[in-house]
């Protein structure tokens, strides 16, 4: 799994500018359902990340079934019945930084992403407020934001719509460390 990843990240340094380049191995992703019968949440740790200063351009990657769930019937139907993750294995995001953040000044930063998030082969647009943290070891950056389940064809079975939510929110947090690292002054 390591080498899919580490493959991944050189050809999204690639395909980015020769401007610095940030990518994370550190990135946290979470989802909560708030529905009448039972709250459901998942999270996943193996999520990667890139981003380029210069041109503001974020990407993040995750693989569907690193989710993991406090039952695992729960996990087993949102791989099979819901994701589809044998058919549809990561939900991608890439996007536009549209805020300025001064990275040569340490600080917190409120930012707007614009860009598209792919889950279940469907593509949508998305706006995202999110924030940035910029200091001299690392750059953190992270944002929560809603996704409607019929926007990406994920269909919920009339039987269960007071079992899961149509709208999630997404959680999602990255840190770009380096040693090299030398954006802030």
């Amino acid at each position: 799994m390591k080498f899919v990843w580490t493959s991944a990240f050189f050809l999204l340094t690639n395909l980015f500018t020769q401007a610095q380049v940030l990518t994370s191995e550190d990135v946290s992703l979470s989802f909560f359902s708030d529905a009448p019968i039972e709250d459901i949440t998942a999270e996943s740790h193996t999520g990667v990340s890139a981003l380029n200063v210069e041109s503001k351009s974020i990407y993040f990657k995750v693989a569907i079934r690193s989710f993991q769930f406090r039952k695992s019937l729960m996990q087993e139907h949102f791989n099979e019945n819901y994701m589809e993750s044998h058919k549809y294995p990561h939900a991608e995001f890439k996007g536009q930084l549209t805020s300025e953040v001064d990275f040569s000044a340490a600080g917190t930063y409120p930012v707007n992403v614009e860009g598209e998030l792919t889950i279940h082969n469907v593509t949508k647009s998305y706006r995202v407020n999110g924030e940035l943290r910029v200091t001299k070891q690392a750059v953190e950056a992270q944002a929560t934001f809603l996704v409607k389940l019929v926007d990406h064809q994920i269909k919920i079975p009339r039987l269960l719509i007071k079992n899961i939510a149509e709208v999630v929110e997404v959680s999602v947090a990255a840190k770009y460390e380096s040693d090299d690292l030398k954006i802030v002054k």
